[in-house]
């Protein structure tokens, strides 16, 4: 017995075994740093996410199922689903729609054809091509207040420059915010005055990540510059088409600081007298923050929400049915 604890003493004493320890605990340090890092760096993210974006999701469709007023905020009345039926009922959101949609297909679809060709000449060699592409990116940086204010001038109905023009070819002025065409034109102009040089500059980028070797065999079988066009860009870019249309969708979804702006006083909540330019984004502001109806107000942002996740899916079973037949 006496023999056992003596050698037990003598093992604990070896310089090898303190050194030991250490190695094992450096080697647990290095498995919690390979495997834990990852998770230490995205974790901000997950938290902020989770701060700022998860749980007002959750809670906006908690109050969707309530009658809430703004002023009493505390005080909640279950009535389950019948905001939702309410708003299925209402005129007003299927005009906020039907204008959400024809502002967005404006706006959208000229906006992206002039950032792709836009793209398109930036990226050829010429002098001044940096100059270029820091100037497509100012209307970018303006911000939305500037801009509308700036528009809502040009498109005033006696003293803007807009109907100056027109009148100075024999044309009748227009009342751009008073009829529902013109004004959802000036409005989708506001849009692709301010998002045509971003997308572009995005085009850009992915044009430049093509190898140089498809323009050179392309060229080589004689392909003309639209043929290259057509046949190795606009491929070659696909993915970030894809990506600005989705981000175009959203913004077109959400679109709330130029027609507001745009209508110049109480009309600008109402999207104009006859609601002809009103958008989901405004009508999600009439009912919260002059109706003081927050649940029906937190329904229409879950309508909102649930329109672009149609629309993704939608896109997503056409991706899918285009691939099954080519």
């Amino acid at each position: 017995m006496a023999t056992s604890t003596t050698s037990v003493r003598a093992d604990l004493a070896e310089p090898g075994g303190g050194d030991g320890g250490r190695r094992r605990f450096g080697a647990l340090l290095h498995r919690l740093d390979i495997k834990g890092a990852p998770y230490a760096f995205v974790a901000p993210f997950f938290v902020v996410f989770a701060a700022f974006s998860f749980y007002p999701l959750i809670y906006t469709s908690w109050i969707s199922l309530h009658r809430v007023e703004l002023a009493t905020l505390d005080v909640m009345e279950w009535v389950a689903f019948d905001n939702y039926v309410e708003l299925w009922n209402d005129e007003r959101f299927w005009n906020a729609l039907a204008n959400t949609i024809t502002i967005g297909v404006i706006s959208t679809v000229p906006q992206l054809l002039m950032a792709l060709g836009l793209a398109h000449l930036l990226n050829y060699r010429m002098r001044g091509s940096l100059f270029f592409r820091v100037a497509s990116l100012v209307p970018y940086a303006t911000s939305v207040g500037a801009a509308a204010l700036v528009f809502t001038m040009l498109f005033e109905r006696d003293f803007g420059m807009i109907n100056w023009a027109l009148g100075g070819i024999g044309l009748d002025p227009v009342n751009w915010e008073a009829d529902k065409w013109p004004a959802q034109l000036a409005i989708s102009t506001i849009v692709i005055w301010r998002w045509t040089g971003y997308n572009a500059l995005l085009y850009l980028a992915a044009m430049q990540a093509i190898p140089a070797d498809r323009y050179e065999a392309a060229a080589i079988d004689g392909a003309s510059r639209w043929k290259q066009f057509t046949n190795v860009t606009v491929p070659g870019i696909r993915s970030t088409i894809v990506f600005t249309i989705v981000l175009s969708t959203i913004g077109a979804t959400q679109l709330f600081g130029e027609p507001l702006i745009f209508g110049q006083g109480p009309n600008g909540v109402t999207g104009g007298a006859d609601n002809q330019y009103q958008t989901l984004g405004l009508l999600l502001y009439e009912e919260g923050w002059k109706n003081y109806q927050m649940g029906r107000s937190a329904t229409v942002a879950w309508a909102m929400f649930l329109l672009l996740v149609l629309v993704f899916v939608a896109q997503r079973l056409i991706k899918r049915l285009r691939s099954r037949t080519s």
